[in-house]
């Protein structure tokens, strides 16, 4: 593989959480993801079901994950299912995980080949109650395609109709969300990365050159540091796409006098960073571009601050809001009159800042988490506010990843440039060459 893999530590430690959550006489079953085909005979670039992953460390297609604490032999308690390999699929596709490997990746020593899974379950599942099934149950997942999961689930369920059926995403949603000291080192990985690929591209950035272009930038230095490539679709953003939120076209040339929103980040063994900086096109901010990047740069470090344990999402995000309510007063984009009027929702700021300020993040970019949880040391989140002036083509964002800690937190990001005056002495130095 490309990447360095975590050490299998951390995926015993993550099954032995799993398991002592488990009702007993329970077994828990994870699918793969499906390798999903395009057009013709292509298929889309494959990436590992995170919460297998997270269990197993095994970072390949058909494969299954069995965990049934209380059976009777201690060897049926960690059943890894793998794809059986052959000349062919060696051939053709190259060489994929042999048990032995597999365990060595995993730290589970009972591996079996796919085609057993039917039999094993038959057995098994004479010995169970319960039988927990894994579904994505992200509050913004797209369910239009059926995944292995849920064709797994529905076998399960008329196969074994007397067993009792649990949920077993809420359970990972809970161990998800506290990151070991391994899931960081592994996310910080992803952020210095990062850091490389925005470091290159300071000195590529000027007028006439492609979005495109500068996304060419990032995936280069990505991919020489070992990274798969992008944790997401990259936004590169230039003049008035600035004030798009999820502009991906990236088809447009810089202009001198513009801004460029660049909303992209590595990821590092399948665990991801998530990055925004927005620089001037030419190097040097005008007095209107410095004075709202100042304004949300303030706002980020705010956050900061209260981004402490103990405080709700809601009570989080309300409280951005407030802050970003006095930076857009002294922007003069709100009147302050106005402003006292205005309900709770604060319409007002939502027109120039209406998105959230921070998600979790981890195997997942928008990491899962359960509902309305207080934050607490050991999650890691972005903190993304930002200012949004379409009619002055000024769109500013910025990111960091922040490991919330017991007496502070911990900026994954703090190496890479955010100050104003930082940024454009590095555009200078680059445009100069010394």
């Amino acid at each position: 593989m490309r990447y360095d893999p975590a050490d299998s530590q951390l995926f015993v430690y993550n099954r032995s959480r799993l398991s002592a959550m488990l009702k007993p006489n329970s077994m828990a079953i994870l699918d793969s993801n499906d390798l999903m085909p395009t057009n013709a005979d292509g298929t889309l670039p494959w990436r590992q079901n995170s919460d297998l992953y997270y269990l197993s460390g095994i970072d390949q297609e058909e494969s299954t994950l069995l965990l049934f604490p209380d059976a009777v032999e201690e060897i049926d308690r960690e059943i890894l299912f793998i794809k059986e390999t052959s000349e062919h699929i060696a051939i053709w596709e190259g060489e994929k995980l042999s048990q032995q490997i597999a365990t060595k990746l995993s730290g589970i020593s009972n591996v079996q080949w796919n085609c057993q899974l039917d039999t094993v379950l038959e057995r098994l599942t004479q010995q169970a109650e319960h039988i927990y099934l894994n579904a994505n149950e992200h509050p913004r997942a797209d369910m239009t395609v059926q995944t292995r999961d849920v064709r797994l689930l529905e076998k399960c369920q008329q196969n074994y109709p007397h067993h009792h059926h649990e949920r077993l995403a809420p359970l990972m949603h809970q161990l998800r969300v506290t990151k070991h000291p391994l899931e960081i080192e592994m996310i910080q990985k992803a952020c210095d990365i990062t850091e490389a690929g925005f470091r290159r591209v300071l000195g590529f950035i000027g007028q006439g050159v492609g979005e495109w272009e500068i996304e060419a930038e990032f995936i280069h230095e990505f991919i020489k540091r070992q990274s798969t490539g992008f944790a997401y679709t990259p936004i590169i953003a230039s003049g008035k796409n600035s004030c798009v939120l999820h502009y991906i076209k990236n088809n447009q040339r810089c202009q001198d006098g513009e801004l460029l929103l660049m909303d992209v980040a590595a990821e590092y063994g399948n665990w991801n960073s998530d990055m925004t900086r927005t620089v001037p096109v030419n190097g040097k901010f005008s007095e209107r571009q410095r004075a709202v990047y100042d304004a949300v740069l303030r706002v980020l470090r705010k956050c900061n601050d209260i981004l402490r344990p103990g405080i709700t999402p809601k009570d989080y995000q309300n409280q951005t809001i407030d802050f970003m309510e006095g930076e857009l007063i002294e922007l003069g984009l709100i009147d302050k009159d106005e402003a006292k009027q205005q309900d709770s929702s604060k319409p007002l700021v939502k027109k120039y800042f209406m998105h959230s300020t921070s998600h979790h993040l981890g195997l997942d970019v928008h990491d899962v988490c359960p509902p309305d949880e207080p934050y607490a040391p050991g999650m890691v989140l972005t903190i993304e506010p930002g200012i949004y002036i379409p009619d002055e083509k000024i769109g500013i964002r910025l990111e960091n990843n922040v490991l919330i800690g017991e007496k502070e937190n911990l900026d994954l990001m703090s190496n890479i440039p955010i100050e104003a005056d930082e940024i454009e002495t590095l555009m200078s130095q680059a445009n100069t060459g010394s």
